[in-house]
């Protein structure tokens, strides 16, 4: 299934996207947010809806991000070889996290904003793994099955702020910077999540081009790894990292400006595009 969280007319539901458009989960369970429906363990029951009529079509709404309240978002820096190449880096025996806000993210279509005090504004394509259930101490052969499923995510970074301190926060949250969607494909659909293949086209310029296969801390260990430190808790997301080829170690850097548009797609999973607007 693919679920979706989205807006129509003022009012936030989420949805099972099929090829007619969004069947509208709201109207069929109590659930008030996509986050809840994980949580209330609903997949069963919503997947006798897959055929059902649309209440939406899928360009008729305004998307929000797939989880719009998680409890958690769990970045992973510096996981793919590549990337740690570029930035002259070495791999760490554990992973780098950080976390992000949910006030930075938007959903697929929105506006990724590039602030006012930077025009170091970079894409970083990546693969989101959303939790299904809690877990705490979760062992890694048993990880992949606390994933309710996989989506598209850009985690777009102010590289100036970014470099402030030793510390990522600062270029990590700035309002509206972050895209997660257009929505998440269940973890039934995808067989080998290593097998998928992340790409990232700025402006349709292929820009960064990897597999899962290639992360330097797989998703079943950053699973166990992260569910050591505090239970993982339905709709956390953990987003597992983004490969060579970012804007700021290119000669000459290419970062994101107004009237650019920056696509993240993963096999298996489509497509999230996001135009880019500078603040006013």
């Amino acid at each position: 299934m693919k679920l979706c969280s989205f807006s129509k007319d003022g009012k936030s539901s989420y949805g099972l996207v099929n090829d007619a458009g969004i069947v509208d989960l709201g109207k069929h369970f109590e659930a008030r947010t996509l986050r809840d429906f994980l949580a209330a363990n609903k997949m069963e029951e919503a997947n006798t809806l897959v055929s059902a009529e649309a209440d939406y079509a899928f360009d008729d709404v305004d998307h929000d991000p797939v989880i719009p309240n998680p409890d958690k978002i769990i970045c992973v820096g510096l996981n793919y070889h590549a990337h740690i190449e570029e930035t002259g880096r070495e791999i760490t025996t554990n992973p780098v996290l950080f976390a992000r806000y949910a006030g930075s993210q938007i959903g697929h279509e929105a506006p990724l904003i590039k602030p006012l005090e930077s025009d170091m504004f970079d894409y970083e394509g990546e693969v989101a793994v959303v939790i299904g259930k809690q877990g705490r101490r979760i062992p890694e052969a048993d990880a992949l099955d606390y994933v309710a499923g996989y989506a598209c995510y850009n985690d777009g970074s102010v590289r100036d702020w970014q470099k402030h301190t030793h510390q990522f926060m600062p270029g990590k949250t700035f309002a509206n910077t972050g895209s997660f969607g257009p929505w998440m494909v269940t973890s039934d659909e995808i067989v080998d999540p290593e097998q998928m293949h992340l790409q990232t086209r700025l402006n349709g310029e292929l820009v960064q081009d990897t597999y899962v296969s290639r992360l330097v801390t797989s998703i079943p260990r950053l699973i166990a790894y992260c569910s050591t430190i505090l239970p993982l808790l339905p709709g956390d997301v953990i987003v597992s990292g983004t490969p060579g080829g970012v804007g700021s170690k290119r000669t000459p850097p290419l970062f994101m400006k107004e009237g650019d548009v920056c696509e993240v797609e993963v096999s298996g999973i489509g497509i999230l595009r996001n135009p880019v607007r500078a603040e006013v």
